[in-house]
This record gives C-alpha cells, structure tokens and sequence, in this order.
C-alpha cells in the first residue's frame, strides 16, 4: 500500500480576502481550497509551493512560516494526503481570468472575506482559523548531517 502523499497549500490574504481555487475541472464540485499541490522529491516544500502556486494562480510569491498541517483520507479506499499550510505573500503578478492551469486542474479562482468564507464548501475545516491566526516556525530542507 503506498504511504501518504505529501502537499503544500499557500494562505495569501490581500487586502484582508483570502485567495481560493477551485481545484476541479470543468467546475464538477463546489469545493474550494488553498492554491498548491503534490511535493516533488527533492526540492524543498517552500520551492514547491512557489512551483505550485504560480501554476495555479499566476502569481509569484514569498513562503513564509507554516501555520497549519492538515491530514485527510477517503475511509472507503487508500487515498491519505498530508497537507501543510505556509503564509505566502504577492511578489509579483496580478489575478487574471485570462490565466490558465498548465495542468488544467483550476478552473477558477477568488478572493473572500472570512465571512464570505462561512458561505462556502472548503476543505479543510479549520481553513479560516488557518487563514487569519498565528503561524508557527519552520526550517526548510535542512541537512541532516552538516
């Protein structure tokens, strides 16, 4: 059975709106969450969610702290994922419609309010406290031997 897929998420908060994708093609689902994606091995988790965010949104930005480690499964089968959550800020870019997934993955993407977000089918649960709460330390890729 193959072990945990390992992702990272960005929480960009402009102008007080937190930035969501929806992370369906052809809009099949309602279900929206934070820009990011599968981790490649390799490369650091802050350089992945750059990849990652870019792909999904057209933006550049900086990787801050983590601030939230999600971990859900489909209970009727083998799929686990593990989902960590950093504050990321706009270096460069601007949201466009005219902008597309390469890997054609988001259809859509918005800015919210947190009460816009109690509105909203998103995943996970705890985004909102995640979105607008404190973050938490983190030392990219260190080597394990110096």
């Amino acid at each position: 059975m193959p072990g945990p897929r390992l992702a990272v998420r960005g929480l960009l908060l402009l102008d007080d709106r937190l930035l969501l994708v929806n992370a369906w093609p052809d809009d099949r689902s309602d279900l929206w969450c934070a820009p990011g994606g599968g981790v490649e091995r390799g490369t650091s988790l802050p350089d992945n969610l750059r990849r990652e965010f870019h792909e999904e949104t057209g933006l550049t930005v900086a990787v801050h702290a983590p601030c939230l480690v999600n971990e859900f499964h489909d209970p009727a089968g083998t799929f686990h994922q593990v989902d960590i959550y950093f504050r990321v800020s706009h270096v460069a870019g601007r949201l466009s419609d005219d902008w597309r997934d390469p890997e054609g993955v988001v259809a859509r993407r918005i800015l919210v309010t947190r009460d816009d977000l109690a509105g909203l089918r998103v995943k996970p649960d705890t985004l909102a406290e995640a979105a607008w709460g404190e973050a938490t330390l983190y030392d990219p890729l260190e080597p394990i031997v110096r």
